[in-house]
């Protein structure tokens, strides 16, 4: 295998592991953290996810913290905002912002707490199953875990009672920055299609790009359709029934989305077991969903899953590394892991034998494929977080230690940034952010725990 940076002494890694202890603890805000203290002042769902996961390893309490500030903000028909406000950033440079959301046109949203009005991925259970096994104390996790498990059941029975009309097993999501992946080429072609009157557009100013360099953040034209969509659902109330009826331009079953729903489901039984809850229905929701994606995202021409426009009723041709993540799942069988994995091993998306970072989030032979540009083509370390997870279960294990090498590399090369290019390990979007910091620790301490 064929490093592109120079091996990290264990010296490195202990420096690499206090620099990102010492980011979370610059980014914790009392009761949670925030992605970075510029861009991102609030608090996001899945991203608090993945920093309790580091977290766990060292300090229990803020694992704990964070996820119990989280679910506070959770809504009463069991949605898990993809925003907690911060109450004392409300008037930062964030766009859009709680008052923007008018959450209080909905009877679900939460009386006293702040959110926004959509969700992200529903990586929540697999958190909790992460703190129970890495945390130094057990018995305290199982408890944390049975308080906080029928909050769990709720959020999964909101994604498979409101986001799942026609029973399939496979929840939509309405807004792209409910797949995590804001600006993916998966979105191009239904934004593209849908037209909008400008005039009739709510007066916004985005202000994403104020601390990060404009190339590399959404065009003015994709941010006028996020707009529109959060201003569709606010006008019908944030009901889930009346905005399926009412044609909502924007309704995909997404592979990343369903993929961690599918692993939340199993992670959810196994938290059943523990705590002596009846694991059954957990289970069975995800063999459902498994063979839902199976039978209808499966796509064998281009050896990997796509998403699903439940608009036009056809698959969405992008290839992106998300089409991989249902073997973080255990989703494929043995033909599709090894198809999976043969396009996977290929200069598109980093060969063992390149001299690249893995993994771009975007096949680099797309002709619309960008180093910089936000999820059209850097790599995002949470994405290899989930893609190593996904391949080590099935064995792949030299592109696996290529991809945890990366994990490293990238933050020791180029320091703790929002992404990287894949080519030069180059990185970009914030500093300081705080999923890469956490993942990193998990990484290490799962890996090499005595260096650190």
């Amino acid at each position: 295998m064929s490093n592109p940076s120079p091996d990290i002494s264990e010296s490195d890694c202990k420096h690499l592991a206090d620099t990102a202890k010492k980011i979370l603890n610059n980014n914790w805000k009392d009761s949670f953290t925030v992605p970075s203290s510029s861009q991102y002042p609030h608090q996001w769902s899945w991203d608090s996810v993945f920093i309790a996961m580091g977290y766990a390893h060292y300090n229990q309490d803020r694992a704990e913290s964070e996820l119990r500030h989280l679910f506070n903000g959770q809504w009463k028909n069991g949605m898990v905002p993809q925003i907690v406000f911060n109450s004392t950033e409300l008037n930062g440079d964030y766009f859009p912002g709680y008052e923007f959301w008018e959450i209080n046109k909905s009877d679900n949203a939460p009386d006293t707490v702040k959110t926004s009005g959509i969700c992200q991925p529903p990586i929540h259970s697999t958190g909790v199953l992460h703190l129970i096994k890495y945390a130094p104390n057990r018995e305290r996790a199982l408890k944390f875990a049975s308080d906080l498990f029928p909050k769990l059941v709720s959020w999964h029975n909101y994604l498979y009672s409101e986001r799942d009309p026609n029973n399939e097993g496979l929840a939509y999501i309405r807004h792209p920055w409910e797949s995590g992946q804001d600006n993916s080429p998966i979105w191009d072609s239904i934004l593209d299609e849908f037209e909008i009157n400008k005039e009739e557009l709510p007066e916004y100013e985005r202000k994403d790009d104020i601390h990060v360099n404009a190339d590399e953040r959404p065009s003015s034209e994709e941010y006028d359709k996020y707009v529109y969509l959060v201003d569709f659902f606010r006008h019908r109330n944030y009901h889930e029934k009346q905005i399926l009826d009412d044609n909502c331009p924007f309704l995909v079953q997404d592979v990343l989305f369903n993929t961690l729903l599918c692993k939340a489901n199993r992670d959810l039984a196994e938290i059943a077991s523990l705590i002596g809850k009846n694991p059954k229905p957990f289970k069975e929701s995800a063999e459902r969903t498994a063979e839902a994606m199976n039978q209808k995202l499966w796509n064998e021409k281009e050896q990997m899953y796509n998403d699903f426009d439940l608009q036009t009723s056809k698959k969405i041709q992008a290839r992106v590394l998300a089409g991989f993540m249902p073997l973080y799942a255990k989703i494929p069988d043995e033909s599709q892991k090894q198809k999976m994995f043969d396009y996977l091993n290929t200069h598109c998306f980093c060969q063992l034998t390149d001299t690249c970072f893995p993994a771009p989030s975007y096949d680099k032979s797309g002709d619309d494929y960008s180093a910089r540009t936000y999820w059209r083509g850097p790599v995002w370390i949470n994405m290899n977080w989930l893609l190593s997870e996904g391949l080590d279960q099935y064995g792949f294990d030299d592109y696996v230690k290529q991809v945890k090498n990366s994990i490293i590399q990238l933050p020791f090369k180029s320091g703790f940034r929002e992404y990287y290019d894949t080519d030069t390990g180059e990185g970009y979007g914030i500093e300081n952010f705080s999923w890469t910091a956490a993942l990193l620790l998990d990484t290490l301490y799962r890996e090499n725990a005595s260096a650190i």
